[in-house]
């Protein structure tokens, strides 16, 4: 069953939402039967061990365990949101040694700027780099917003070109040349 729904779920990435909707009907037939099962077994083994917590734990949830069927702009898992906030867990025990608060604060900046340009398409050390050659050569301070990777994506400073293939981006970085990545490439959601 879960084979099923990852793979309908990657035959789905990208298609409007109706024909989504449409896929996960398959999908919902499959998780029925998950579920049908899991109150058929309920009935028959003992409600006090490990295998019975499991079950009524996937019992209790099956609302929002199958909402993605319903709304097929939901995602099947959170593996995306849980990928962006793996080196938050990871860097957990360095943040220990920030050396204060202001260390922690300022680090807590430089992790949001490289998240921003991650989400923005824009590789965040040609973007970092290209940000702190224009402050040393003396970019006005009251134009600031001109730093901003949005901005940048907007004025040719970088440039995504999706050029018609939705699962593909090529990123221009100032004289830099082309650099091929995936959307889900590691390279830009590290």
């Amino acid at each position: 069953m879960i084979d099923l729904m990852y793979e309908m779920e990657e035959l789905g990435r990208g298609l409007p939402v109706d024909e989504r909707h449409d896929r996960r009907q398959v999908v919902r037939a499959a998780v029925n039967g998950f579920f049908n099962w899991a109150e058929d077994t309920m009935r028959r083994i003992s409600g006090k061990g490990a295998l019975a917590d499991a079950i009524r734990y996937a019992v209790k949830r099956r609302a929002a365990l199958t909402r993605f069927c319903d709304d097929a702009r939901l995602e099947a898992d959170n593996n995306r949101a849980e990928n962006c906030l793996r080196p938050v867990a990871l860097g957990r025990k360095n943040y220990l040694f920030a050396g204060s608060d202001k260390g922690g604060e300022r680090a807590a900046a430089i992790y949001t700027l490289i998240q921003t340009a991650r989400l923005n398409f824009v590789d965040p050390e040609a973007w970092l780099r290209d940000v702190l050659t224009r402050i040393a050569d003396g970019h006005p301070a009251n134009r600031i917003g001109e730093l901003a990777p949005w901005y940048s994506l907007e004025h040719d400073h970088f440039s995504v070109n999706l050029a018609g293939d939705s699962q593909r981006a090529w990123i221009v970085i100032q004289g830099a040349g082309w650099k091929e990545a995936s959307m889900d490439d590691a390279a830009l959601f590290k």
